[in-house]
């Protein structure tokens, strides 16, 4: 289960970050034990606005930085075409994120 999976990467990031269960649930608005479920593989939703909220301060997702431009962006295309049959509401949060950052990026730098 993906959720599971990213579950186990907020913990280990948040403790590798030095903030407790408490500090980093209440950092997101959310209750202890539901940041708790989330880390466990407990719970199979998360809302986007939280996933948000967690990528900005955890990092979740990796950069690999060893391949190429090109062959990254083919990975990437290939993981969202996969993930958007399997959960698209997740598949969009990202897209939306990639687009976001891009137009952030490019209003920064005018």
């Amino acid at each position: 289960m993906m959720l599971e999976h990213l579950g186990q990467q907020i913990r280990q990031l948040r403790v590798r970050k030095g903030k407790g269960l408490n500090e980093f649930a209440k950092e997101l608005h959310v209750s202890a034990g539901y940041l708790s479920n989330l880390e466990t593989g407990k719970s199979d939703t998360i809302k986007l606005d939280i996933l948000e909220k967690i990528q900005e301060e955890l990092k979740v997702l990796p950069i690999d930085s060893t391949s190429s431009f090109s062959q990254r962006m083919k990975r990437i295309e290939q993981h969202i075409t996969e993930l958007e049959k399997k959960d698209p509401l997740y598949a969009e949060f990202l897209l939306q994120n990639i687009e976001n950052s891009i137009e952030w990026f490019k209003e920064r730098t005018k």
